[in-house]
């Protein structure tokens, strides 16, 4: 999946360690999560906090000794100083306040723990991404668009580290990555990705079957000859120590 690449780099940034009490806000289907639980064994603790029950009960499926709960990045159901890393990954754009979910992490977090998290980059430097974009623009208006457009408005560096610094994360380490998304055909992608992540309340059957076919005649370029489909997503990490 296109977020199961990034699980191990940050556990290893957030210098996640065998017994270690970790917690993953905006676990979802828990890809990060049990990362985290195969680093930290059953010495330590690991948690999966998402608001979605949807999410949680498809990660509740695979066993791994992780604690999953229903909650809110804003208001975390913890005790201060409760945890070694904190971590979350691809979360940060969809928060209705990231400055008090930010907070919040920073209040679960004990003195010498870190906190890591994951923000797409910018669209622009996603060709797979702006071209699906201008896409859906075309065919079902700019608030569908819009929807796809949401997961990369924290692409823009000095955005990001201005929502740091508001969260309490000042002298945050930034660093981007360049990652790969990889779908199995144009028609998973859509699917997957497009239908399934952002854009389910905007596009029915019928329009599904139309973007998929107008993305086969018009992204093509990111198709190799097996029909698999493969462009860059890159991604910023920002670190962040207690000290």
């Amino acid at each position: 999946s296109l977020f199961g690449a990034w699980a191990e780099p940050l556990c290893a940034a957030a210098e996640i360690a065998q017994s270690s009490n970790v917690l993953d806000v905006a676990c979802g289907t828990g890809a990060t999560t049990r990362a985290a639980a195969g680093r930290v064994g059953l010495q330590g603790r690991t948690v999966g906090l998402d608001r979605n029950d949807g999410m949680l009960s498809v990660a509740k499926t695979h066993a791994a000794p992780v604690e999953w709960v229903e909650g809110l990045a804003e208001a975390l159901p913890f005790e201060p100083n409760s945890f070694d890393a904190v971590l979350c990954q691809f979360g940060l754009m969809f928060f209705d306040d990231r400055t008090k979910a930010l907070n919040e992490m920073v209040r679960v977090l004990r003195p010498g723990g870190r906190i890591a998290l994951t923000v797409w980059d910018d669209v622009a430097n996603s060709p797979g991404y702006a071209g699906m974009i201008e896409l859906i623009e075309k065919m079902f208006g700019s608030e569908a668009a819009d929807a796809l457009r949401a997961p990369f408005i924290l692409g823009d560096k000095k955005v990001l580290q201005d929502v740091l610094n508001d969260g309490g994360l000042a002298r945050s380490k930034v660093t981007t990555t360049t990652g790969t998304a990889r779908f199995p055909s144009i028609r998973e992608w859509v699917r997957m990705d497009v239908r399934g992540w952002t854009l389910a309340e905007y596009i029915d059957d019928t329009g599904y079957e139309a973007l998929v076919s107008a993305a086969e005649k018009q992204l093509g370029m990111f198709v190799a000859k097996n029909g698999s489909v493969e462009f860059a997503a890159p991604a910023h990490m920002a670190v962040w120590e207690n000290r």
